[in-house]
């Protein structure tokens, strides 16, 4: 048996002909950038989130880039980041010649400790951002408490759309919110894209300025902003897979339950340390993360069984080159530590069936005997 980490083949003939009729639509209407087909999307996802805008923009980390520039982040700023994350969070921050801030993360959770961003305030302090890492929502509105006003809350919910928190959605709790459609999340499009969500009608007016280079009217730049545009072709495709995104989130939760049935009755699940989700959170499983001893040898015995596996993520910001001159960088982080040296992802798509995740928990099994 062969079981990817991902499979967007079975996804796509799902919705072949609904792709194609939205592909010619927009080909039919030779406009191609912003538009009708944007504007409604971003209608449709300002509804679905729970917030009143949405802003569609041309990537995930564009979608970071521009809520940072829309808050005032610049020179002599510093944005208190956790170390553990994908790049974007923290490399958005220092494109914008502030210093990233890098605080260690929960061991069950891998999300933002609280206690460690107040230690790590200063006065200049200018923004937070809290990672929804592979679809768990951190808890905003308790680090909003902790905070002092004029600090910025930007949401990292590039994994999370559809995550929840008290009954709060992803990306509608703090200042902004930040969404990637890269091809593998769990809404992807067919190509970069992303989105801004903010409750706030002035930051919304800012981010769509800034989106489109600062122009107010044609050629009339107000403010330097970038060309952070969504293109028509992806928010058609993005529309056609919006009705179908609670029924594949709904799988994706039915197969990480089905995984823990099967790990306990393996007896693995002293051996592994499994996704955790806490009573008043919903865990939309972007990614099926576990912490596994012998990470490295076990993820090449799944090879060997062709069963995919990969890790998010292997080094931690701290420990990244490109940010070795940061005075954070010398700080001690040892939960990220340990958390790049043992997680690894499982296959958790919404198409995985049960006779492919038995297969996965035999291998892991197999190895562990």
């Amino acid at each position: 048996m062969t079981v990817p980490l991902l499979d967007l083949h079975l996804q796509y003939a799902s919705i072949r002909d609904e792709v194609a009729t939205a592909i010619d639509r927009v080909c039919a209407s030779q406009h191609f950038i912003l538009g009708s087909e944007v504007s409604n999307l971003e209608t449709e996802l300002a509804a679905a989130i729970g917030v009143p805008h949405a802003i569609a923009v041309s990537s995930g980390t564009d979608a970071l880039l521009v809520a940072l520039m829309a808050v005032g982040v610049g020179p002599g700023d510093e944005v208190i980041t956790p170390t553990f994350s994908f790049f974007a969070t923290a490399g958005c921050v220092s494109r914008l010649g502030a210093r990233p801030v890098f605080v260690d993360v929960d061991p069950k959770t891998f999300l933002l400790r609280l206690d460690d961003v107040v230690r790590a305030m200063t006065p200049r302090t200018k923004a937070v951002i809290p990672v929804h890492l592979f679809g768990l929502c951190a808890d905003v509105e308790a680090l909003a408490a902790r905070l002092p006003a004029g600090v910025a809350i930007i949401e990292d919910a590039a994994q999370a759309i559809g995550a929840t928190i008290r009954g709060r959605q992803a990306g509608s709790m703090g200042a902004l919110g930040c969404f990637s459609f890269f091809p593998s999340k769990n809404l992807g499009a067919f190509g970069d894209a992303g989105l801004v969500t903010t409750n706030d009608d002035a930051l919304a007016a800012r981010v769509r300025l800034l989106r489109t280079h600062g122009e107010e009217t044609k050629y009339h730049h107000t403010v330097i902003g970038g060309n952070f545009r969504m293109d028509a072709l992806q928010a058609a495709i993005l529309r056609v897979k919006l009705p179908h995104l609670s029924g594949w989130t709904a799988r994706r939760r039915e197969n990480a339950a089905t995984y823990a049935s099967l790990f306990r009755a393996a007896g693995l699940d002293s051996t592994l340390t499994l996704p955790y989700e806490s009573p008043d959170t919903r865990h939309i499983y972007h990614q099926y993360v576990v912490r596994a001893p012998r990470r490295d040898e076990l993820m090449a015995h799944l090879a060997a069984r062709n069963v995919g596996a990969a890790i998010y993520y292997p080094v931690p910001f701290h420990r990244q080159v490109c940010f070795a001159d940061l005075p954070c960088a010398t700080n001690v982080f040892p939960v990220a530590d340990a958390a790049c040296a043992d997680v690894l992802a499982l296959p958790i798509f919404p198409e995985l069936t049960r006779d492919q995740q038995e297969y996965v928990v035999r291998s892991i099994a197999e190895f562990y005997q």
